[in-house]
């Protein structure tokens, strides 16, 4: 399987998110946000970092990038997408999630390891959690709080498309204590902690077994990879 990553101006975390791909047994495609061309890929990834530095609203320049006019028409088309903190804001604004994000209700950057509850597991990036799990996901993020009307929230809710809520802490003041949405289909995930830095024993966060033991975040990569297998 072949998962392209973004690299847009500002991107801190497409080099980490391309090692995550492949310690999960896939192909990464290095993928230019000034190209038109998806490069035949199967899944695609939006990274975390500063696109464009941040201006304007995050994400809301990198939405409009060329290869965005890709991105949107592959998704709709069903092609698995996640979005990772930064890539999350840009689905946001490019309208392949509902809601958007906000500065923390704190008003200062955020880091710290962050424990979830995977509330839907039918999703491409997700069918390898059990419903209710807890895991562990390095999160770092500025502006973090998602937000939604109250009748886009009462839907999202209602048709399951909260993929993620914060456990323990709402570390950035979301509604919901939401981490995470997807679209309808399934096919379209974004988040604002960071699975790919939670990937390999040695390098992610400290579990009851050992520092920085956990891997929690490869999941979200070995499930497309699963999903793809299996359609």
């Amino acid at each position: 399987m072949r998962i392209g990553v973004v690299t847009f101006p500002g991107s801190l975390d497409d080099r980490d998110a391309q090692r995550a791909i492949r310690l999960a047994g896939a192909e990464p495609v290095a993928l230019w946000h000034g190209d038109h061309d998806l490069h035949g890929v199967d899944a695609l990834v939006l990274p975390g970092g500063f696109s464009y530095g941040d201006y304007l609203r995050c994400g809301a320049i990198a939405s409009l990038s060329p290869i965005m006019t890709e991105v949107i028409d592959a998704a709709n088309k069903g092609m698995p997408v996640l979005g990772i903190c930064n890539g999350f804001q840009m689905l946001a604004e490019a309208h392949l999630l509902d809601g958007g994000l906000i500065r923390n209700e704190a008003g200062r950057f955020i880091c710290r390891d962050q424990q979830l509850r995977v509330e839907n597991t039918s999703t491409d990036w997700t069918g390898g959690f059990t419903t209710g799990q807890e895991i562990t996901i390095p999160l770092k993020n500025g502006e973090g709080a998602f937000i939604a009307s109250a009748a886009t929230l009462e839907r999202l809710e209602g048709e399951g498309q909260v993929a993620f809520r914060y456990l323990g802490v709402n570390p950035n003041g979301s509604l919901n204590d939401i981490a995470g949405v997807t679209n309808v289909r399934g096919n379209v995930v974004g988040l604002m902690p960071h699975p790919e830095h939670a990937v390999e024993a040695g390098f992610g966060p400290d579990t009851a077994e050992a520092m920085r033991s956990g891997i929690d975040g490869l999941t979200f990569f070995t499930s497309v990879i699963e999903r793809a297998l299996v359609h």
